[in-house]
């Protein structure tokens, strides 16, 4: 497993309480679990990607096998002087070479280098090939028909050979199946390629999860943290206990939603320490809506100057989905915690707190926080008639 930086918790599990005697100051006369607006959606829930044995991308991997050409300079075999396109093309040509030599298993190097460069449709050609003997390949070819890339979505097809890996006793398929149970609840969750039930997408997701096990999905686990967030499933020691699972196996988003918990008592007890802590790790870690958050916590404790820095750091973001993806968090909550940061810039330059008062900036930013999270704007907006901001 990756090294992380997460908080470190030093409570135990049986000091889970929930304290409703504390609401979240976003959304008006109930507990909000982490500002998901009125309905408190989970929203953008994506397929977990292929599981590798080894870090970093699939052209790297190819660099380092014998044989890949280098260039020689002096006693020096190194890749200085290619740029990524050139490296490519060499790796290209390098894996059919060995495929023509009888190398079977670099068929499906070549399809996922051609993935991870998007070619989908080269990539799926190549998994095609060998999806038979290959469960990396299979697995691959599952998302893709359950994404549509590449092809014509088909989420039955990729559930049905998500489904073959989970039940393979192949110690090839091994490594895969927490990933392929993962896959298979976010498929009963969405009714997509399976009928839909809440009950059978949180059946699979404990598997994937497994208790916490680093090795497990922890997409799943940080999944399970928001799915017992929801007013259907509410659960919020659940929650609580999942996304420190997930958080202390490297999730950026649970952690970021443990802050959030620990700021308004939800699932454990209130600790605006431990609440900073996670916020701010979470937010040097690209989360934003951690982000948003700890512009909450500032204003708050009226650091406007502070508020308002990080505010304007974070008012400007544009590419949601690329912050997302970076981060691998739900592009719904970027875009929540990019909204909040914009109300409250609007806020302190409205009432000159920490800047200069410019009320013509200042309706710019809550147009903007409006057209980003209407939901949660409309409840910021409720806290300010009611005089707590």
């Amino acid at each position: 497993m990756e090294q992380t930086h997460t908080h470190t918790h030093t409570h135990t599990h049986s000091e889970h309480v929930t304290v409703h005697a504390l609401h979240c100051p976003v959304c008006p006369g109930e507990l909000c679990m982490l500002h998901e607006g009125r309905e408190r959606r989970m929203e953008n829930l994506s397929s977990e990607p292929l599981p590798r044995r080894q870090e970093g991308d699939i052209l790297y991997a190819v660099t380092q096998l014998p044989g890949f050409p280098k260039k020689v300079e002096g006693e020096k075999c190194e890749l200085a002087g290619y740029n990524h396109s050139e490296l490519v093309e060499i790796a290209e040509h390098y894996l059919k070479e060995k495929i023509q030599e009888g190398d079977k298993e670099t068929t499906f190097l070549l399809g996922q280098l051609y993935f991870e460069e998007g070619w989908y449709e080269d990539a799926l050609l190549q998994f095609h090939k060998v999806k038979d003997d290959d469960y990396q390949a299979l697995y691959q070819v599952a998302v893709m028909y359950y994404d549509g890339l590449g092809i014509q979505e088909d989420q039955r097809k990729g559930v049905e050979y998500m489904k073959i890996i989970v039940n393979s006793n192949s110690l090839q398929a091994e490594h895969l199946k927490y990933a392929a149970a993962y896959n298979l609840g976010l498929a009963c969750f969405e009714g997509c390629g399976i009928r839909h039930s809440d009950e059978e997408a949180e059946r699979w997701w404990l598997l994937a999860a497994d208790n916490g096990n680093p090795k497990a999905s922890v997409k799943a686990q940080s999944t399970l943290g928001m799915f017992y967030s929801r007013p259907q499933s509410m659960n919020l020691k659940k929650a609580f206990f999942w996304h420190s699972e997930a958080c202390g196996n490297g999730s950026v988003e649970s952690q970021g939603a443990l802050g959030v918990m620990y700021l308004y008592g939800q699932g454990i007890q209130r600790n605006l320490q431990f609440a900073l802590e996670c916020l701010k790790e979470a937010a040097e870690r690209g989360n934003v809506y951690a982000q948003g958050n700890l512009v909450t916590f500032y204003y708050h404790r009226k650091l406007y100057r502070k508020a308002a820095e990080l505010a304007q750091s974070i008012a400007h973001y544009e590419n949601i989905d690329l912050l997302a993806k970076a981060t691998d968090c739900l592009p719904t909550y970027t875009a929540r915690g990019i909204a909040i940061a914009n109300f409250y810039l609007a806020r302190c330059l409205h009432l000159g707190l920490g800047l200069k008062p410019d009320i013509t900036a200042a309706r710019k930013f809550y147009s903007k926080a409006y057209l980003l999270d209407a939901d949660v704007t409309a409840d910021l907006q409720y806290e300010v008639i009611s005089g707590k901001i």
